[in-house]
């Protein structure tokens, strides 16, 4: 049965938004493994802490995510 896991940093997708990468991830999968397989095929979206996730050694936060869906630099 696949699964298919999401982390996210927390508050910065809506619940709309998480609903519709639950969806389309599961679209995705179906449209590898068949339509058969759609009942079985679970999609988690997980928020992480703010801080909590890091690249190349710094954190980044909500914030910083934001400012880079806004097109700006985290820093």
């Amino acid at each position: 049965m696949p699964l298919i896991q999401v982390k996210i940093i927390e508050g910065v997708f809506s619940s709309a938004q998480k609903q519709e990468m639950v969806k389309k991830l599961t679209d995705a999968m179906v449209s590898i493994e068949g339509g058969n397989m759609r009942q079985v095929t679970w999609c988690i979206a997980e928020e992480v802490k703010s801080g909590d996730w890091g690249i190349a050694g710094n954190p980044l936060t909500t914030g910083d995510v934001k400012a880079l869906a806004a097109g700006g630099a985290k820093g």
